[in-house]
């Protein structure tokens, strides 16, 4: 681990799964964070990436339980600020002679926090309790009963009296709220108050980030050739163009067509890298491949596996073709990275397999250039503006790896794809016409693995449902469903039916994120 080029913060994971809303708020704050799994962090760790603060994360775990997780004990000798949040207040206060129960009053949701008495507004508190109380996000079941020496209470709720405490001489500060959630108002703020006191200048922009991953690529990669998988989405397309500047004609894209895209695009793909930014780029249709492999499969882990491993094999072939291509190119984002991570490498619980996420088969003798994995989709698209790409194109909703094969639960078949392209593009079209497409995060159509008797004129019809999907959202680690009036959605299914054949009934999905995902496999 080489020495940090910014100011860094740590933020130790101990398997919240609103970690990442902490880097997000971080970020936002232009300040450079990085999230490791509390069991990867070491002592020497710490020596060598030399953080300026440190965030103790959330967590499932009781620190009552014998073997739960600690920060190393290494940490509170540094001299540098300390924010423990929710379990990372608990095991801050274990770790330095407080006292954590169980079987108290447990507090979930929405909890308001009083100031104690003689609290002063200043510091990490500055200009909160204007109001006279909090709003908090709530979500624990134990709490710290007795306060680590040197600490004070500077907020208590109904069930945790040491909601906020902080130790001002050696900057440790600890909370049992979440302070990252959308639900704690004021909760960006106290991150804000924190960041500054811990002297942080806010170093990290997007353009120092392009400057530096060119010049990792270039140190990477040398003077070797790469091969890019290009999806045609905003991910691959920014690593790409960001790629290609750092090396130029080493790099060739290969935009692999496995027959699961919507309705024209890979024309557009090929016309928008050829022509517009004139990049090396074999167009590979191996939809009879895929579409292949993929006859009779129903399970989405298998059909992502399945993917995946097409996806190598092509990149394999390809590769040769390409004549000595050394590194394939991805475009993976820091959320595939953490959804894709069981506690056994990592202390979250696995979502679902990413097919671009995690080490080639050695076979290959190709080793990965990811350079868009420290990053949430917002900061790709910041990236792309950073490189010039049109803002039609920065704005698309995203596209996941597997395509429609993930929008049609259940069997696949050409005839499935092609009534989920039309009614996609009906939707779409509607979304663009009633002026709505950049107020939503994600839309699509979402055939359904089920068929249902319908009337048509003066006949009967036995056709597929299918499900709307729009959802809002900042990261793509949560999201809610956008709200459309009852009139659009029913111009938009009265337009699905009346233009695709085979579909004679829409559904809405009102289901947020968690507990569903934005995709139904």
């Amino acid at each position: 681990m080489t020495q940090p080029e910014h100011q860094r913060l740590l933020i130790i994971d101990f398997g919240s799964q609103v970690t990442q809303l902490i880097a997000r708020r971080l970020r936002e704050l232009n300040v450079l964070s990085e999230i490791l799994p509390f069991n990867k962090v070491t002592d020497e760790t710490l020596r060598e990436m030399a953080p300026q603060a440190v965030i103790l994360s959330g967590g499932p775990a009781s620190v009552t339980e014998a073997g739960s997780p600690r920060a190393p004990q290494t940490l509170f000798d540094m001299g540098i600020p300390v924010l423990g949040i929710c379990y990372g207040q608990q095991t801050m206060m274990e770790q330095l002679g407080g006292k954590v129960e169980s079987g108290h009053h447990r507090e979930f949701g929405r909890a308001y926090v009083e100031p104690a008495e003689g609290h002063r507004k200043e510091g990490i508190f500055s200009g909160l309790f204007d109001g006279g109380r909090e709003e908090v996000w709530m979500s624990h079941g134990d709490r710290v009963t007795r306060l680590a020496p040197g600490f004070t209470v500077i907020g208590t709720s109904p069930n945790a009296p040491y909601a906020i405490v902080g130790d001002a001489e050696r900057q440790f500060y600890a909370v049992q709220f979440h302070p990252e959630v959308h639900h704690t108002p004021n909760g960006k703020r106290l991150l804000e108050n924190f960041v500054r006191l811990a002297g942080f200048t806010g170093d990290w922009t997007m353009g120092a980030y392009r400057e530096e991953a060119i010049r990792k690529i270039r140190e990477q990669v040398g003077d070797e050739k790469v091969i890019c998988g290009l999806s045609g989405g905003v991910d691959s397309s920014v690593a790409a163009v960001l790629i290609h500047e750092a090396i130029g004609d080493q790099l060739t894209c290969v935009f692999v067509d496995h027959g699961l895209l919507r309705k024209g695009e890979a024309e557009e793909v090929v016309a928008m890298f050829r022509d517009t930014y004139n990049i090396p780029l074999i167009h590979a249709d191996e939809s009879d491949l895929f579409l292949g492999a993929l006859e009779g499969v129903s399970d989405p882990e298998v059909k992502r596996k399945t993917i995946g491993r097409l996806f190598i094999d092509v990149f394999q072939k390809h590769a040769n073709d390409v004549g000595g291509a050394k590194f394939l190119a991805q475009g993976t984002l820091y959320p595939d990275v953490i959804e894709s991570v069981s506690f056994s490498g990592g202390p979250s619980v696995t979502i679902k397999s990413h097919h671009n996420v995690g080490g080639l088969p050695e076979k290959m003798g190709l080793k990965l250039v990811e350079p868009l994995r420290e990053l949430f989709k917002d900061e790709v698209r910041a990236l792309g503006r950073e490189l010039g790409l049109p803002e039609k194109f920065i704005g698309r909703h995203p596209f996941p790896g597997p395509g429609l094969a993930i929008r049609c639960p259940g069997e696949i078949t050409r005839e499935k794809l092609a009534i989920l392209r039309e009614a996609d593009a009906v939707y779409i079209d509607q979304i663009r016409k009633h002026g709505l497409y950049d107020e939503i995060w994600q839309a699509f159509v979402a055939i359904l693995p089920v068929r249902t008797v319908g009337v048509m004129g003066d006949g009967r019809t036995y056709d597929y449902a299918c499900a709307l999907r729009a959802v809002t959202s900042v990261d793509g680690m949560t999201a809610d469903y956008y709200p459309f009036s009852h009139a659009f959605l029913g111009e938009t299914a009265t337009r699905i039916i009346n233009e695709v054949r085979g579909i004679n009934r829409v559904t809405y999905d009102i289901t947020s994120k968690p507990p569903g995902t934005i995709e139904w496999e």
